[in-house]
């Protein structure tokens, strides 16, 4: 009789812990959809409300904008962890998806630069702010309230599945922008067709907010609540005191600052340099990620439960090992791979018109029609010039005939290049689920529960937005700086993977010397 009992009790915590999941999965990955949407539209949006005559700074102006969203996320995590410390992590999370989807909603209304000038661009920002601001305080919030309702000895495998939604997010993104894309077509889009993205978030954060409110509070909490046991101030308990400070600095310097890195560059990178330096086509890019992102996403939950038997330490210390080591390597292997199909058309004072490069040749071997003008009367010389596909001596020959690149066309992968895209994408999202994985589980069992909120949410956000979400604007930054000369290639297009090799190498190091494997039972606390 004991026996079922204890059956039935365990059955009904099974049953109520994944009510908790989908519940806080939801409302997270929709948070997470509304904070990418503007990092996916990028080009577009740089079209919208920036002016149009200069369009590398709109491109990077754009960046800036989506990187302050990141930049703010650690102001988030404090205002909002402190509040969830002090009344509950159920309505403060509560608030921060109604913010972020109102944010969102926002920016699909917002007139572009051709109606109100500057304003546009300004407005867009402050709202992009407030998005971050809003994120701040969900996953900390998300990430404790799962772990303390999850069982002793799975919480790795149960918080995975809030890890889940940040990759979840960005496939919902990515599949609602193709559709609509298609649906609309290429014009009509890039007119206005791109807001409907931004204006559905209404309708899921209202869908979230119903199923948030029917949830209970964390009964951790809710048990130090009854004890009198409430952090009178979480941010000063945080983070003056001396042992819990190092704590956090130890998160940050030594997890979340690598596997930020890790995490964007795996995504949102890997997007940025099929578009810009492969010049892969839209749809086709956005695809081989959502592809590559649909395969690799269960291996959170792989390494999740990983982590509860082995320990979190090792799990992600091999992820940020083996990116570094293999970034360069795979890359290469993207742009080579890319670069034999693309077409490059320049013009000055010489035109080269180059043929589709055959898989597997060295050189193509293009017609160059000479123009001089003399006296009003115009002389032609057409000659033939092997032009090496190396992107180095490609700029190298440039740069010597006073050639000035005018455009770079689109390129459509063929089957077996465009299968080959997917997994060098892919090896890179299993990087990302093994540093990603484990860390809610890490973050939550380092600090205890009466400051857990406050404590975990800064280290998180200021390693993911700070350190993370300054990869696409800083590689941008970097590959910009080694072009030879305006308008002409960049001498070298890995140069912007220099800053996510060296945060992850410097987090490796800290993370093997100053971390734990050891998992902590926060029951005990």
């Amino acid at each position: 009789m004991a026996q079922n009992v204890t059956n039935v009790s365990q059955t009904e915590e099974v049953s109520s812990t994944r009510r908790v999941i989908a519940a806080s999965s939801v409302g997270t990955l929709i948070e997470w959809y509304d904070f990418y949407i503007f990092g996916t539209l990028a080009k577009i949006i740089s079209e919208q409300f920036f002016p149009k005559d200069n369009p590398t700074a709109a491109l990077l102006a754009t960046l800036a904008t989506f990187a302050a969203g990141f930049v703010i996320r650690p102001f988030g995590a404090l205002f909002f962890g402190r509040l969830g410390d002090l009344i509950g992590r159920k309505y403060t999370f509560l608030v921060t998806l109604v913010i972020m989807g109102g944010s969102t909603f926002a920016i699909g209304l917002v007139p572009g630069y051709k109606t109100i000038g500057f304003f546009a661009p300004a407005i867009v920002f402050i709202l992009r702010l407030l998005q971050g601001l809003a994120l701040g305080g969900e996953y900390g919030g998300a990430a404790t309230y799962v772990a303390e309702h999850s069982p002793a000895g799975q919480r790795g495998f149960w918080t995975s599945f809030i890890q889940t939604t940040a990759t979840l997010g960005l496939f919902l993104a990515l599949g609602v922008i193709l559709v609509v894309r298609q649906t609309l077509g290429v014009e009509t889009f890039s007119d206005w067709g791109w807001r409907i993205p931004f204006l559905l978030s209404a309708l899921l954060v209202g869908v979230s907010v119903f199923i948030r409110m029917k949830m209970s509070e964390s009964p951790m909490f809710v048990k130090m609540k009854k004890e009198g046991k409430i952090s009178a101030n979480p941010l000063a308990e945080s983070f003056k005191k001396k042992d819990n400070l190092k704590m956090v600095l130890i998160a940050l310097l030594g997890a979340t600052a690598g596997q930020g890195v890790v995490w964007y560059t795996g995504q949102f990178y890997a997007l940025s340099f099929l578009q810009n330096a492969c010049n892969v086509e839209f749809v086709q890019s956005n695809v081989i990620i959502s592809i590559a992102l649909l395969i690799g996403t269960p291996f959170f939950i792989v390494f999740g439960a990983l982590s509860d038997k082995i320990g979190r330490k090792y799990i992600m210390m091999a992820g940020m090992l083996i990116a570094v080591i293999s970034y360069k390597p795979i890359y290469q292997a993207m742009y080579d791979e890319a670069a034999l199909k693309t077409k490059v058309e320049m013009i000055d004072k010489t035109t080269i018109e180059t043929k589709e490069a055959v898989k597997g040749t060295d050189n193509v071997t293009t017609t160059v029609t000479k123009k001089t003008y003399e006296d009003g009367t115009t002389y032609k010389e057409t000659v033939k010039l092997t032009v090496p596909i190396d992107p180095v001596k490609k700029a190298e020959l440039a740069a010597a005939d006073k050639l000035k690149p005018e455009t770079k066309k689109e390129v459509t992968l063929p089957q077996n290049s465009y299968y080959k895209m997917i997994g060098f994408v892919l090896i890179q999202v299993i990087f990302v689920t093994m540093v990603y994985g484990p860390i809610a589980a890490f973050l939550v069992e380092i600090f205890p529960t009466r400051i857990r909120y406050t404590s975990m949410s800064l280290p998180y956000h200021i390693g993911n937005g700070v350190f993370g979400g300054l990869v696409p604007l800083i590689s941008t930054r970097l590959v910009e700086a080694t072009r030879p000369a305006p308008g002409l290639p960049p001498a070298d297009p890995l140069a912007g993977l220099m800053y996510p090799i060296l945060i992850a190498s410097v987090s490796f190091v800290i993370g093997m010397l100053y971390i734990s494997n050891k998992t902590n039972n926060m029951d005990v606390e």
